[in-house]
């Protein structure tokens, strides 16, 4: 709390001057402000080097209803940042720390960039003439056929741009470009690798995966009139790397492998990718642990997973676990 007699006021204005520094006029509302008063104002904090009256006269000292210019902040206040001083540099400083902080964090939380869910109220706005794609894909066929598809929707209230597009994984540099260049990124039979799911969350970009091109046209499509069908959401349940491979009679390959994250359940859908690009969508035909049919492995367990009509596999593939959810667009 401030002490009898601190002094605190109002900062009417702020500027950076050339042979000072940052200077600001405060006008003080309470109590006397001194030469070598410690100060805190909004996310600035100093010590009064000098002050100057209305008149650009040096003084000592400042009284309630004096406005006065104050030499000797670290940063730039804000004009209506109240000012108050305080026992120690340290205090000021502590203060104004938490306070960037906490400024930042709600910037954070406000940080949102453009959804396909946005777009049609984006649209009806007049805020978006321009929707930035980013576009991945297993094979380079399908990213030529995607900018095929593209180029021939009608593009009067909007108009589709791919400012990037590759083979393979989606990463993390896919996701600060995305976030850089407001765009959503869509993929074809690829996956975000781990890292790139985790920034994609943290940048709050729109990360779409799909199976076939005409599904994104056509969300495009909806997403344009504010049309979209209920989103059918994967949640990912838990990923297993294959270690090696055994030849089980009458069964076929059964691949041994360690699960790494969440867990495998005999029910799950399963995702075969390889070095990041989806090579088959199947399910689990057998789960087994030392020869025993189980229900599920969790993380850190070993087992044998054989795939419903897929027997193709190498060492490191990594099997995606996931099941389906209907949720409903957002409003």
């Amino acid at each position: 709390a401030v002490g009898e007699g601190m002094a605190s006021g109002t900062v009417i204005e702020s500027k950076i001057d050339k042979g000072k520094g940052p200077v600001a006029t405060v006008l003080v509302k309470q109590g006397r402000m001194n030469v070598g008063d410690v100060f805190v104002a909004g996310m600035a904090y100093g010590k009064a080097r000098a002050l100057f009256d209305d008149v650009g006269k040096k003084v000592k000292e400042a009284h309630p209803a004096q406005p006065v210019e104050i030499i000797g902040f670290k940063s730039l206040p804000k004009a209506g940042d109240v000012l108050k001083v305080v026992e120690d540099e340290k205090k000021a400083r502590d203060i104004a720390e938490k306070r960037a902080l906490r400024q930042r964090l709600i910037e954070e939380k406000q940080k949102r960039h453009l959804t396909l869910e946005d777009l049609h109220h984006e649209i009806e706005e007049g805020k978006i003439k321009e929707l930035n794609i980013i576009v991945k894909a297993g094979v380079q066929g399908s990213i030529e056929a995607l900018k095929k598809s593209l180029s021939k929707i009608d593009q009067e209230e909007v108009r589709l741009k791919v400012i990037h597009s590759g083979v393979g994984a989606i990463t993390e540099t896919d996701i600060m470009l995305a976030s850089a260049s407001n765009a959503i990124i869509t993929g074809f039979n690829v996956r975000p690798d781990a890292n790139a799911k985790k920034l994609a969350e943290i940048e709050k970009v729109d990360v779409r995966t799909y199976k076939i091109i005409y599904e994104l046209v056509e969300d495009i499509n909806s997403a344009r009139i504010g049309m979209l069908k209920p989103k059918i959401e994967e949640v990912v349940e838990g990923e297993a790397t294959v270690k090696e491979l055994f030849k089980a009679p009458k069964i076929g390959v059964i691949a041994g492998c360690a699960v790494t994250n969440g867990l495998i359940n005999r029910k799950s859908k399963i995702r075969v990718i390889r070095e990041g690009v989806v090579i088959q969508d199947t399910k689990v035909a057998s789960l087994k642990r030392f020869k025993n049919d189980v229900n599920e492995v969790k993380e850190g367990y070993e087992c044998g997973i054989g795939l419903e009509n897929f027997q193709d596999l190498k060492a490191r593939d990594i099997f995606e676990a996931y099941k389906e959810v209907e949720k409903p667009r957002e409003k």
